[in-house]
Parts: structure tokens; sequence; C-alpha cells
């Protein structure tokens, strides 16, 4: 089976050809040819379309799809597909599930529903047994079935110790810790960010405080005892600024913004749409500004859709009872396309953190394991619930105007299009 790309401008900057527009011709799997002009043959497959560009294939480190025991959100079938079609190759699932993935054997069931998909799905698994936070989950024994990180979904340790020496013990094994950013006695039963409209709206508010205190403690715990320390879906300005000095100071931390956190702000609330309803929570216009440029500087590693499918039984009711989290795998391109550089959202989504997270980036070279994503960047949309293709429609983004058309990939000797 041959694949033929045609016209395609490569975004990479690890390739030769990087910036240049060039037929790519895929045999088996494989880059074969990267030329000018390549004659077509009748057996290719060929992807003619409007303004091809092609990039290494993306990774969306915090993906949650249900499976086990929340089918009716996603399953993990759907959900390849998605993700697919929404250009990544690679993405990594939350134990965000029922029963947790806190086991050996819960690790594999995860791996072997995905066999044989275009997409790879890789394993986040619980840091604590059944992620309670009290005793920790058998972290070596999961990684040598496939988990490429441990941390509880959305929940903090609050135990200081418990994170200590779960820092200290995955050290053993070059296992690299997540910890969700949020200080849940500080935060209480806030459901909105604290500030203008949560007093205005009279919901009950969660200080950036509360991400802050956990970040600093997690810095302070990991300059203790060394390690890998990554901080998911950081939301404000202070967490920009306290991450850069742990860089400064040679620490090994990492950290991942939503793109959700990139453009929208806590002025989404004043129609009590629950599909604006985050964890964290949406934050202001001053945070969106330091969270993008600690995207272009560097200090934020890693750009996520934080992908989480809410059926509509939890979501369509009083904003203060639905269930936190939004829908991202579709958006994330169209929506961060319009306000960060192409090169910068790439590297985001995949270069840096296929590094963090031990994951091989096939560069566009001839001879190289073709994964790849195919997109155009200028095309624009307004995205309804038409386009949404998972299974659950909590989309932020309905209605609004992106930036952007992902066309699908190619990955695993596969070409998967919309």
């Amino acid at each position: 089976m041959s694949t033929l790309l045609k016209n395609a401008t490569i975004i990479d900057a690890s390739s030769p050809y990087h910036q240049q527009k060039k037929d790519i011709l895929i045999s088996d799997g494989k880059i074969e040819k990267i030329e000018d002009s390549i004659q077509q043959k009748k057996n290719y497959t060929v992807v003619n379309v409007d303004n091809l560009h092609v990039s290494c294939g993306w990774f969306d480190t915090s993906v949650s799809l249900g499976e086990p025991g929340f089918e009716e959100r996603e399953t993990i079938k759907n959900g390849l597909q998605v993700a697919a079609k929404s250009g990544f190759t690679t993405i990594a699932v939350n134990s965000n599930t029922n029963p947790i993935i806190d086991s050996k054997s819960d690790v594999e069931f995860l791996i072997n529903k995905a066999q044989n998909s275009a997409v790879k799905l890789y394993p986040i698994a619980a840091l604590t047994i059944n992620s309670e936070g009290v005793d920790m989950a058998e972290l070596y024994d999961m990684q040598q079935s496939g988990a490429v990180a441990f941390g509880d979904y959305n929940k903090p340790i609050e135990n200081d110790n418990l994170m200590k020496v779960a820092l200290l013990y995955a050290q053993n094994f070059d296992g690299l810790v997540l910890s969700f950013p949020k200080n849940n006695k500080i935060a209480g039963e806030g459901i909105a960010n604290e500030g203008i409209n949560s007093t205005k709206l009279g919901l009950k508010g969660i200080p950036a405080l509360a991400e802050h205190i956990q970040i600093a403690r997690d810095i302070f715990l990991l300059e203790y005892t060394g390690g890998k320390l990554h901080i998911p879906t950081i939301s404000s300005a202070k967490s920009v600024e306290l991450i850069k000095d742990a860089k400064k100071k040679g620490l090994k931390v990492t950290c991942s913004v939503a793109a959700h956190h990139l453009v929208l702000t806590d002025n989404e609330l004043h129609g009590f749409d629950s599909n604006f309803k985050t964890n964290p929570p949406l934050r202001t216009k001053d945070d969106i500004k330091v969270l993008q440029k600690g995207v272009k500087s560097g200090v934020i590693d890693i750009i996520t859709s934080d992908h989480n499918p809410i059926d509509i039984e939890h979501k369509k009711v009083e904003f203060s009872e639905a269930k936190d989290g939004v829908i991202g795998l579709e958006t994330v391109f169209g929506a961060l396309n319009s306000v960060l550089d192409l090169e910068d959202f790439i590297n985001c989504i995949t270069t840096k953190p296929k590094e963090i997270f031990g994951i091989e980036n096939y560069s566009i070279k001839e001879g190289n394991i073709a994964d790849v994503t195919l997109f155009d960047p200028n095309s624009d949309v307004t995205f309804t619930k038409e386009h949404i293709l998972s299974t659950s429609k909590n989309s932020p983004f309905i209605n609004k105007k992106l930036k952007g058309n992902v066309y699908g990939i190619f990955a695993n000797n596969q070409l998967i299009l919309k």
C-alpha cells in the first residue's frame, strides 16, 4: 500500500525539508521519497487537498475516554477515531474511569483495546489506589505493562509525605509523576474563578491561590527529593512564574496548559452554560496573556485538549450541579491557531510532550516511519454541534469561529481522513 501526499508544506524543525513544499510518498508505513514532484501511479492513494500542511503526528497528553465504566460518555473505539480525525496520532489516557486504572491488568486492558488502531494509546495510571490519595499504587508493575506516567486525574495529592515518597520511589525506574495543581482546602466548594465575575454571578469562587500553593509545595518537595514532576493544566499567571523559577534552579519540572485556558475567560460564565465549567476554572484575560507568553517562551512545555467527555445527564443541569470538564480534541488546533505561532503550537504538541513522556518522535525524513498529521492552517470555520465527533457534546467552542482545518493523519500504516 502506497500513499502520496501532494504539494505538502512540511512543518518540522528537525527535518531537512522544514517549511518546504514537497510531494511525500509513503510505502508500507514508511516515508519512501520526499521530492518536488512524484509521479502518480494507479496503485497510489493520493491526498491532494487545498493548502496541505504536514507535521509530525500530534500527541495529546490528557485525554479521558470513559471506558471502562462510563461508555455512555465515550468508548475507546470512538475516542480513537475522534483523535485521529482531530489530528492526533498519539494520546495519553487518564485514569478517569470506573474502575480506576490502578493495576497492571487495568493498564493492559486499555492497551489491548487500542490494538491495531491508527492512534497509539498510552495509559496514565493512577498514582494512588482508586485515586483516593491514601496508598500509593503499584507504579513499577504498571510501568512495566505500558503506563507512561502516574497521576490521579484532576485530584490533588493532599498528603505531603505521600507525594514525597512517590517522587523518591519513581526515580528507581525513571517514572514521571503528575500532580494536579489544586489545594482543596483553599478551593473549598468553589466552582468558578474567584474574582469580579464570580461575585457578580453569585458563584462560589476558587482563588488562583489554590493553584499557587499546591505548585509551590510540589516544587519544594521536588527540590528535596529529585526526580521528574509534571504539573498538568495550569491556569494562572503566577503559576507560570513559579514554574519558570523552578526551571531556573535546574529542577526537572514540566507543565501543560489546556487549550481552553489559552483563549477563554470567566466572562463566558454570564450565560451559566455548564460547558464552560472546567477544572481548573476559566481565569482572566491577564492570565491568558501570561499563559500564551509562557508557551512562546518555553516555560509551558505542553498544550493539551484536556478532553473530558461528560454525558448530558451530568452536564446539562444547573451550573453548580454540573460536572467539570469539556471535550477538546476536535477544537485544539482551530482554537489556538489564531493566537499562537504555528511552530510554537506544533512544538508543544509534538516534540516536547513526546520527549517528556518518553515517546519517540518520528521526524519527516526519508526512511523514517510515517507518523504525520495533515492540516490546513488558513481556512476559517464556525464550529457547530454538527462538527462534534465525540459521543458527548460538552464543547465550550460551539458557535465560535475557529481558524484552520484538520484533514486527518497517517499513522501505524493507516490513512484516516475526516
